[in-house]
Parts: C-alpha cells; structure tokens; sequence
C-alpha cells in the first residue's frame, strides 16, 4: 500500500505556502532583471505576466480541484493526457523550480559575498559555494517536518513584505530623475517587453506551489482553489506596486544597468540595509519552499516509478521524504554551482512556461460535469504560455529541451530493460 502524507495545511497555511514561494526572487531579483529589458513597458510586462498566471492559476485550481494529489501537472499529464505528457511535466517542473532556488541562493549569496568582501578579499567564486551551502540549510528545514516549515515561512513571508513596503516608500521619496530615451532604446524596450513577462511570469508561479501539496491540504477541492485565487491577487497588487515605484526612481541610465535586486536602485537611502534585508530573507523563503515542493514532485515520480521507487519512501512520522528530498538538493546544488543569476532564472522561465502550457492541456480535458473554470480560459493560457515561451532565447531553449529529452529517453531505456 502506498503511503500517504498527514493532511495538515489549512487555507491560510496554503496562501502562506504559495506566498513564501512567490515573494523574494520574483519581487527582489525578477521584477529588476525585467526592468532592464522592458524599460518605461515595465509595468506593461508586469501585467501581461500576471493575466498569463491568471488563466493558468484558474487551471491549476480546477485541475487541483478534481483531482487533489501530490505532484501537480506531472500527475495532470498521467490522468489527463498520456505518461509522456506527465513524465515531460514532471521533468520540467524539478528543472524549472530547481533553478528558481539556485537563483534565489545565488543572489543571497551575491550579497553575504559583498559583505564578506568589506572583511577580507573573497574570490568570486566563492559565491557558487555560499549557494550550495543554502541550499543544504534550507534542505534541512524541510526534512524537519511541513508544520515547522510553515511556522518558519510565516515569519519569512512577514518580513519579506515589510521590506517591499519599505523599498515602496523609499523609491517615492527619491526624486524621480528624467526619463530621456533615444528611438533606438525605445524600440530596444519595446521589443524586450515579452522577454521581460516571461521572466516575470517566473515570479508568479508560486501559486503552483499550492497545487503540488494537494494531499496534504485539509479539504483540498475548497481550500486549494481558493489559495490560489488569493495567493495570484496579493501578489498582482504588490508587484504593480514595486514597478511603478521602480519607474519613479530609475531614470534612462538606472534601466541600461543590469540592477537584479531593488534594493541596489534606493542604496543611499537610510532604509536601505532594511530593503537588503527584506530580500535576503524573502529570497531564503522562496528556497524552503521550493524545496519542499520539488521534493514532492520528485516523491510522486518515485511512486510511478519514472524516477527510483526508492525515493518515494516516507520517513516514520509520514511527514517528510528524505530521499526525494536530497536528491532535490543535488540537483539545485548543481545549478548553484555552474550557472549565473540571469541564466538560472532564464532556464526557469523557459520551463516554466512550457510546463504550464501542459496545465493548461490537461485542464481542457476535464469533464463539462467537474468544471467551475471556463475551457476558453485554459486556452487562453496555453496560448498566452507558448507565445511568451518563443521569447526566449534560443541557447536557453535548445538546453531546456534537450535536459527533458534526456530523461524520456532514460525512462525508455530503463523501461526496455
């Protein structure tokens, strides 16, 4: 019999969940990195990003909804569509999700480095370290149990929103310097503003997040549905809110410069150490939980046997995975280790995106009897995912293709054998 995890989440330690996974890279690093390429559009991509989330996050709680169990899209595809469809979803959902946590630990690591510097000189690429070694903390916490992870990431979650407002009423006091463009930089924006919503869409996807924990959440076809909704408005509102404030204080030469965190565009204000803060700690909370949900990814590909059955093995509370759980480590240790920030997130969008687009073909599949969501909206998602996903560019695709490839032909050869 296989064994199942304690239902112990309830609607508010699910919006707490889906919150922790969203704020800190996506508010702190995504919305900077898109500002680079979108420029004046900034709010623009934002906005078409969070319609995209929306369509997909009506998906995802529909799908959630009728069929509420541990390993979101990747268990979809199985039911919905064919074992191809899932073991691709469950494929690029471990790539995408691991590499949003390499992310979030290499721009903390960014900043203990610049702090380590002022101390004593410290090689660049010690940073690649310093990542890998939060990884293995933060790994930590999630075989510690869900209830003391979600006590951890609601102080997280707090603190990561006292820094946003901070960052907020900080940009606002700073005068806005003159937005002076040439045509060519215009059109420069312009033609970045899709590329930029696709890294922002990254940033919203911790709704996902939820959907993946369906046997753990108490009254699942309620309470996740519901989550998510919620989880998708607050995050909508605050990220509009750290556009506007980041168009009020860059000028021309502020989105030319490649300012990943927020913090580095209010660094002579006397908040400043609060907004570094803020991240640190919103980026640490995306870590915890994206753990935690990669390895329950990871836990359902065991129990199908697309990855060893080994790693579907509960520990004796039944409440943690610890095999599923390191091997989530490794692979996120390994994207610490050799990638960059921007090419970590990139990734991540790219098989995010894609990953999502089959959400949204499973849910087209749902029965007219157990429907609440609309199919025009689920094609809508698809769409909005496929065309933000040629955006990309093309090495990122042509990697993030091949890694999934990878694994469908190891599964057929196993499978053979």
């Amino acid at each position: 019999m296989t064994q199942q995890l304690v239902r112990e989440t309830t609607l508010g330690g699910a919006i707490i969940l889906g919150l922790g996974s969203i704020l800190g890279t996506g508010a702190y690093v995504s919305v900077g990195l898109s500002a680079e390429l979108a420029g004046p559009n900034l709010v623009v991509a934002i906005i078409l990003a969070a319609f995209t989330a929306l369509f997909n996050g009506l998906s995802s709680a529909q799908l959630a909804a009728v069929h509420p169990v541990s390993g979101g899209t990747y268990e979809y595809g199985y039911k919905f569509l064919n074992s191809t469809a899932g073991l691709t979803a469950g494929s690029l959902f471990v790539l995408a999700k691991s590499a949003s946590a390499a992310t979030a630990a290499l721009a903390v690591a960014w900043y203990l480095h610049g702090y380590l510097n002022t101390l004593v000189n410290t090689p660049a690429w010690t940073i690649h370290g310093i990542a890998a070694g939060l990884l293995l903390l933060f790994t930590s916490f999630v075989l510690s149990g869900v209830r003391r992870t979600n006590g951890l990431n609601a102080i997280l979650v707090t603190l990561s929103l006292i820094g946003l407002v901070v960052f907020i009423v900080a940009a606002y006091s700073e005068p806005s310097p003159p937005l002076i463009f040439t045509e060519a930089s215009l059109q420069q924006y312009d033609n970045g503003v899709f590329f930029a919503a696709a890294l922002m869409f990254v940033a919203f996807t911790g709704y996902g997040r939820i959907a993946t924990m369906g046997e753990e959440v108490m009254n699942p076809r309620q309470t996740i549905p519901k989550a998510i909704v919620l989880t998708l408005a607050i995050i909508s509102l605050l990220y509009i809110a750290v556009g506007l404030a980041i168009l009020h204080v860059s000028g021309a030469e502020s989105f030319a410069q490649s300012n990943f965190n927020i913090a580095q565009l209010v660094e002579h204000s006397t908040w400043h150490g609060v907004i570094v803060l803020g991240g640190i700690v919103a980026m640490c909370g995306v870590i915890l939980n994206l753990v935690l949900g990669v390895s329950r990814v990871v836990l359902a590909m065991g129990r199908r046997g697309d990855l060893p059955r080994s790693l579907a093995r509960l520990d004796s509370q039944q409440k943690s995975a610890p095999a599923a759980t390191w091997l989530t480590f490794a692979v996120m240790a390994l994207i610490a280790l050799v990638g960059g920030i921007e090419a970590a997130w990139t990734l991540s969008a790219f098989t995010v995106l894609v990953y999502y687009g089959l959400t949204n073909l499973a849910a087209l599949k749902v029965q007219q009897a157990q429907r609440f969501v609309p199919k025009w909206v689920s094609f809508l998602g698809l769409i909005a995912c496929l065309g933000l996903a040629v955006f990309i560019p093309w090495p990122t695709i042509v990697l993030g293709t091949f890694l999934v490839l990878c694994v469908i032909v190891l599964k057929q050869i196993t499978s053979d054998n």
